[in-house]
């Protein structure tokens, strides 16, 4: 067919831009804008123009450029100032393209869409994630990413598929793992933890760890380093109040552990095989971290770069670019509001969702509010988690594992001091008293008042210094679990400061409550979703509540005895609570606070094998913190 006249074009460019008009008023770049719609679509409708119709039309199309040639509608022709020629009615409006068949090839991986030109094939080609108009290329054409979705589309359209494209998808088929055994690794993994690593294998080690808080994201991703050590250097991300946690996770679980935590600003050179790092300082790190080569790139906190504008997004999304292994670990459900997990989808794999617009207004419910779009929503919710766990995420509930886990999950996650010198100078002058008081004599002596001041102090010192870190952790423990939280504290300052921070979601139990009061506490915490938060002191809340609506409890002090640490425990670990408790330790790192918690762990293993149930006096408890600094003293 020759070059189509300039009222044939006319007639192409308004009746495309009907077909995609959704509204009287688009503003998404589809179809006509408010003014034109009426008589643009009354035009698309009428089988023959008039010259001066086909030149009002033309006039009104330019408003419409950059549309009708991402269309493949040829504009050079339509406004190069000629005047129209009138043609035979019987003339039709078609494409340029005088290939018949509608074809999808594979070309440089990518499906390459041909098709003789009609509103409805354009309209289904439209809909592909990810395509693109090729019009400065002879012959014009359309591609898009290789995807599953957009064989099947082309496929339901009756277009002819090249066999290349169906063998591409299935070699790029994620082949499910059987269950994967790594006898170096040091740590024992539950069975939900294996189909995890063999998850996270089988997309060769570019995968989202969706997994509730509490079922062990961070081992799981340290056991897929161990069954790679050639895999090296790896670089892990994360929240600055858990580097200190990825540390030990990986000296506790790694066979060769081998791991350096940067700190600062000022970039060096990093020599170790395992990086831990923070989002805070990642940005100045970037270049440095280049150099090493990384091999892989773990994530923890995923939501952490939902922010296109953000430092640390920009930075994660660079470092990530030539690392052939990205792992991330969110437990943040992310089908509540997709649009936060765009960022992470795209530095794992962004063939997945190549395009923000369709992803957009496809799974966030997108709005326009007059000033903007409005991506908070979601809509096709069970869709995006098909789509997801097909192809790069895993995650599961603790519902999903309960009969693999025991009854308590014990977690300790030390916590950095913002007071360290004031702290371990307190230590030293402790360890100078006890020496001055003979040592032996000191244990003796331990129940005396003298002792317990000091001791009390350097406990108060270590709490004072992890607050702003303990504070972090619960907020995110609330905004990324969704769940409720129990936290238990000795101080009544500790206890105030809490409820200071949280008083809009929390409720306390100290002894500074009436009866009725402690009831109308629980009562809160057990009935009203928005009460996330209950902080009891040990000796008041640590006995006779229920508290079974939470699964978690963290301890942010420690009693003196096994017995008070187990009673406050079972609050939530009641008759009538199904799920895992998880129960985790806010410790300060290298403080009293960890000598504490190991000396009540060995307590408790003994007062559990007394079968008459008798309690370890607390003198025996600080008898032995007493021996353990004078030790600490003779070395």
């Amino acid at each position: 067919m020759g070059k189509m006249t300039k009222l044939e074009l006319a007639q192409q460019a308004v009746r495309y831009l009907a077909s995609v008009c959704d509204g009287a008023c688009t503003r998404d770049g589809q179809g006509f804008n408010g003014v034109d719609s009426g008589f643009g679509k009354s035009l698309a409708t009428q089988e023959t123009w008039t010259v001066r119709q086909t030149e009002a039309a033309i006039k009104m199309l330019k408003k419409y450029k950059g549309q009708l040639q991402n269309a493949g509608i040829d504009t050079g022709v339509l406004f190069d100032g000629n005047p129209v020629q009138a043609v035979p009615q019987n003339i039709r409006t078609t494409a340029q393209n005088t290939n018949n068949e509608k074809k999808a090839t594979l070309e440089k991986g990518q499906i390459k869409i041909m098709f003789p030109f009609d509103y409805d094939t354009l309209a289904t080609v439209k809909s592909i994630p990810g395509r693109r108009f090729q019009g400065d290329k002879y012959p014009k054409h359309w591609t898009a990413p290789l995807s599953k979705e957009a064989a099947k589309i082309l496929k339901d359209a009756k277009f002819e598929i090249d066999p290349e494209i169906t063998k591409s998808l299935e070699d790029n088929t994620p082949k499910e793992t059987k269950t994967i055994e790594i006898p170096t690794f040091k740590r024992t993994l539950f069975p939900y933890q294996k189909d995890g690593v063999a998850f996270i294998e089988s997309r060769n080690g570019r995968a989202l760890l969706g997994d509730e808080m509490g079922l062990g994201k961070t081992i799981q991703a340290l056991a897929w380093l161990e069954l790679h050590p050639e895999k090296r250097p790896a670089i892990i991300v994360c929240p600055a109040h858990l580097k200190i946690n990825w540390a030990r996770e990986a000296e506790a679980g790694l066979s060769k552990p081998d791991v350096e935590i940067l700190q600062g600003k000022t970039p060096y050179q990093v020599k170790k095989d395992i990086v831990i790092i923070n989002y805070d300082i990642l940005s100045s790190w970037v270049e440095e971290l280049q150099k090493s080569n990384p091999q892989v790139l773990i994530f923890d906190e995923g939501q952490y770069i939902k922010s296109n504008k953000a430092q640390r997004t920009k930075a994660v999304k660079k470092l990530a670019k030539k690392i052939p292994h990205v792992i991330a670990l969110s437990g943040t459900p992310i089908v509540n509001r997709p649009i936060e997990s765009w960022n992470i989808l795209q530095v794992i794999n962004k063939t997945v969702f190549p395009n923000y617009m369709e992803f957009a207004r496809t799974y966030c419910d997108a709005k326009h509010n007059g000033f903007g779009w409005d991506f908070s929503g979601a809509s096709n919710k069970e869709k995006l988690h098909q789509i997801l766990t097909d192809t790069v995420m895993i995650r599961r509930k603790k519902a999903d594992v309960l009969p693999e886990l025991p009854d308590k999950l014990f977690s300790f996650i030390p916590m950095e001091m913002d007071n360290e010198k004031e702290y371990f100078k307190a230590e030293m002058n402790f360890i100078r008293f006890l020496k001055d008081t003979k040592g032996e004599e000191a244990a003796q002596k331990a129940g005396q008042a003298e002792h317990l001041v000091k001791i009390e102090a350097l406990k108060q010192l270590a709490v004072k210094g992890k607050m702003k870190q303990a504070i972090q952790w619960i907020r995110d423990f609330l905004e990324t679990n969704g769940n409720k939280l129990v936290v238990f504290a000795v101080h009544k300052v500790v206890v105030d400061a809490l409820m200071e921070e949280f008083k809009d979601i929390a409720v306390k139990v100290d002894g500074s409550l009436s009866g009725t009061q402690r009831d109308e506490s629980v009562q809160a915490f057990q009935n009203n979703p928005d009460v996330k938060l209950f902080v009891g002191n040990i000796q008041a809340a640590g006995t006779g509540l229920t508290l079974t609506t939470a699964s978690a409890v963290a301890f942010l002090e420690l009693p003196w005895t096994p017995g008070e640490l187990v009673q406050a425990e079972d609050r939530c670990h009641r008759i009538g609570q199904k799920d895992t408790v998880n129960i985790y330790y806010l410790l300060a790192d290298n403080t009293i606070e960890a000598e504490i918690a190991t000396l009540l762990d060995e307590k408790k293993k003994v007062l559990e094998a007394i079968l008459d149930g008798k309690e370890v006096e607390e003198t025996q408890l600080l008898t032995e913190l007493i021996k353990k600094y004078k030790e600490r003293r003779e070395s």
